[in-house]
């Protein structure tokens, strides 16, 4: 979505847009876990400078005052913590600022989010109206969830997600899904596409690479970007690499911090390409390695609505995705660039 398009986006996401006043009242609330480097995040983060630029009184809810975007909240955005050290801990904490400052909108991300905020207004008592919004694979992170907590989280969600006012989703694919995880009806579930670009990415994109290997002498670099998890499927995309290594003097940058980092890293070390693969972390800059970048790939066995490949696109690098569920196939449609199968790193090497 162009930043021009930001306030026309923010406002459509409004449950009712006559019921929600300018800059008036309580506003709208917007709630997530914390500021961790995430597409959610920053997705979110665009969408409440949208409605800022709307007119619209936004107070952005933390759980946790935590998170590498933590600097970057927009200006006219109000930021409330509530320091619980758990999302079920906080509910009773969410529904006391919901009663005290009586939100016109509540909007939230991500299904523990989603859950808990449904049940802090229900608590709260004062009807207020709430969207939840679905960022990816339902199915996939139920199948995923580990523990009792997450199972009982995912086993609550059609209940929960009945209670919404508006569900929605960032591509056709997370709708379907949903539809189906939840057994909701397709007519509750809006898709509403993330806000990607805004024209600070073109000044950041032009900005020198905080990277060595991005030096224009030297060989072509395959960048990947994402959160080290077994989603992202980034073991597939080192045993590509290491094919591709054997044809294409070339070199391979993952940026992103998470759990599966010391599992990449034992890969990298047994396929013999320590020099060429490189693991830096989260990287505040990413648009200047994307724009200098050989090939940007996104290896995903499942996604939402990647962020990073629209990105990446916005900053002129070529492009390669799986075909995975679900968003590349809506972003990448009529040939646009090329899709692979999941998993198949001979297939994503070519």
């Amino acid at each position: 979505m162009p930043a021009g398009d930001l306030a026309t986006g923010a406002m459509a996401i409004a449950p009712d847009t006559g019921s929600v006043s300018r800059a008036r009242g309580g506003g709208i609330a917007m709630v997530l876990h914390d500021l961790r480097g995430g597409g959610a995040e920053r997705a979110c983060l665009r969408l409440a400078g949208g409605m800022v630029s709307a007119g619209r009184a936004v107070n952005l809810i933390l759980v946790k005052g935590q998170g590498t975007y933590l600097n970057d909240v927009p200006g006219g955005v109000n930021l409330t913590v509530l320091d619980c050290p758990r999302v079920w801990r906080a509910i009773p904490a969410l529904a006391a600022h919901f009663r005290r400052t009586r939100p016109q909108a509540v909007l939230s991300a991500l299904t523990h989010m989603n859950v808990a905020t449904l049940a802090a207004a229900t608590l709260c008592g004062t009807g207020v109206r709430v969207v939840v919004s679905e960022r990816n694979q339902i199915s996939a992170k139920a199948h995923e969830a580990k523990g009792a907590w997450q199972r009982a989280l995912y086993r609550a969600t059609p209940l929960a997600y009945r209670a919404a006012d508006r569900v929605v989703a960032v591509s056709g694919g997370v709708a379907g899904d949903l539809a189906q995880f939840a057994r909701l009806a397709q007519e509750r579930i809006r898709v509403i596409h993330n806000p990607v670009f805004s024209d600070d990415i073109e000044a950041l994109a032009a900005r020198e690479p905080e990277h060595p290997w991005f030096l224009r002498s030297n060989p072509p670099i395959v960048l990947a970007v994402g959160r080290l998890h077994r989603q992202k499927g980034f073991d597939t995309l080192i045993r590509a690499f290491a094919i591709a290594r054997a044809q294409v003097d070339c070199r391979l940058v993952i940026l992103g911090e998470g759990g599966e980092r010391g599992l990449l890293q034992r890969q990298v070390e047994r396929s013999g390409l320590s020099y060429d693969i490189d693991l830096p972390g989260f990287c505040a800059n990413p648009f200047a390695l994307m724009a200098r970048a050989g090939a940007f790939v996104l290896s995903s066995r499942w996604e939402g609505f990647p962020n990073a490949l629209i990105e990446a696109m916005a900053c002129g690098a070529p492009v390669i995705a799986t075909d995975c569920p679900s968003g590349p196939s809506e972003i990448l449609h009529d040939g646009v660039a090329p899709l692979v199968p999941v998993d198949d790193a001979a297939a994503l090497a070519d």
